[in-house]
């Protein structure tokens, strides 16, 4: 028998979020960030539930090629260009995209002679200081691209780094304008929050992200109030039971104390299989779909569900750790991280279920 411990990937929910995704910025080009083995959930597997995208974009030149062998034909971009410009050649060869946020980028950029017209998306530091060429820089490095015989098409870019919190979007898109409002192009701004909070943000390219794996880009914001599907949930079962009396701890370092008699439902799940360490007593689960609460400090290969309150609870009881039932977003926060880590962490011992695959449909946009 099995390890119980499954993830189940939902392509029907992968393909509904996409379809709100562009119902918010219908004028807008779609394209799917994927990058991260697809936020977790798989490469190959999102870029199939998701191959009406009009582009993908990932991190790595092999995740690229990856999607390119899989016979995806849209646009791909790098998100952040090259490491090495010996990369470029390949760039060229497959006709992918590439980010340019960095000056010594630009210059390594310039001085190659692709076999390919290569198209780029000139990335401006707005204010979030992470990447980007700094917005005194910008209108000169767009027209010393624009005189590259290189170049393919030029598409004009940033990030926003308060998208999903009260500063929000104007502090960056005042920086964003004013560098480049002359510049003619394409510009490419809006990540999920700002695609879900901000209109201004929709323009001719979206990169929506998290939003397309069903949750949702704010804290503030339940998944269900903006109809996302979680397309990964987490499923197990208890295989064993104990039973404390008052007083008796549980777990390494004893961190959990029961105040009173303590039915405890042991389920095949730990950090060696991505759940977080820290998730302390009292982030909620799923047992026998009742909501209740984790108990103690979990280990690399089993955590603990407090069953005293759910009489019908025992071995072989089904658990939720996250997903149908239980936003990843809420768990992630009772355990203080963010659910981007609990997606991106799944181990490979997890094994993958797949549902709603639409089959006999063999052609890759």
């Amino acid at each position: 028998m099995p390890r119980p411990l499954t993830a189940r990937i939902d392509h029907a929910a992968l393909r509904h979020n996409l379809a709100l995704a562009r119902a918010l910025a219908p004028q807008s080009k779609l394209m799917a960030v994927v990058k991260a083995d697809g936020y977790g959930h798989g490469l190959l597997r999102v870029a199939r539930a998701l191959r009406s995208a009009d582009a993908f974009a990932v991190l790595t030149l092999d995740d690229a090629v990856a999607l390119r062998d899989a016979g995806h034909v849209q646009p791909i971009l790098l998100l952040q260009g090259f490491y090495e410009a010996s990369e470029l050649p390949e760039i060229a060869e497959r006709g992918l995209a590439i980010v340019i946020h960095e000056a010594s980028q630009l210059e390594a950029l310039l001085a190659s002679q692709p076999a390919r017209p290569i198209d780029v998306h000139l990335k401006m530091n707005s204010g979030m200081n992470r990447l980007g060429l700094p917005p005194h820089a910008y209108a000169d490095a767009a027209a010393r691209l624009r005189a590259w015989s290189g170049l393919g098409s030029l598409t004009l870019m940033t990030h926003f780094a308060t998208a999903d919190e009260p500063a929000g979007i104007d502090w960056q898109m005042e920086r964003f304008h004013a560098a480049a409002g002359g510049l003619q192009a394409p510009l490419s701004l809006a990540n999920s929050a700002a695609l879900v909070r901000h209109q201004a943000a929709r323009a001719e390219w979206v990169r929506p992200g998290i939003m397309l794996y069903g949750v949702a880009p704010s804290v503030e914001t339940a998944p269900g109030d903006l109809d996302l599907r979680p397309a990964m949930t987490l499923t197990s079962r208890i295989i064993s039971v104990q039973n404390l009396g008052s007083g008796e701890w549980l777990g390494y370092g004893g961190t959990f104390t029961a105040e009173r008699p303590t039915r405890v439902g042991v389920v095949a799940c730990g950090y060696g299989d991505g759940y977080p360490r820290h998730a302390g007593t009292g982030t909620p689960i799923l047992v026998d779909g009742v909501r209740t609460r984790t108990l103690g400090r979990l280990s690399m290969d089993s955590l603990y569900a407090d069953i005293t309150d759910l009489p019908q609870a025992g071995v072989g009881s089904a658990v939720t750790l996250w997903g149908e039932g239980l936003p990843a977003q809420e768990v992630a926060s009772a355990a203080g991280t963010i659910a981007y880590q609990l997606l991106c962490g799944i181990t490979r011992r997890v094994p993958v279920v797949e549902t709603g695959v639409e089959t006999g449909v063999e052609a890759m946009r």
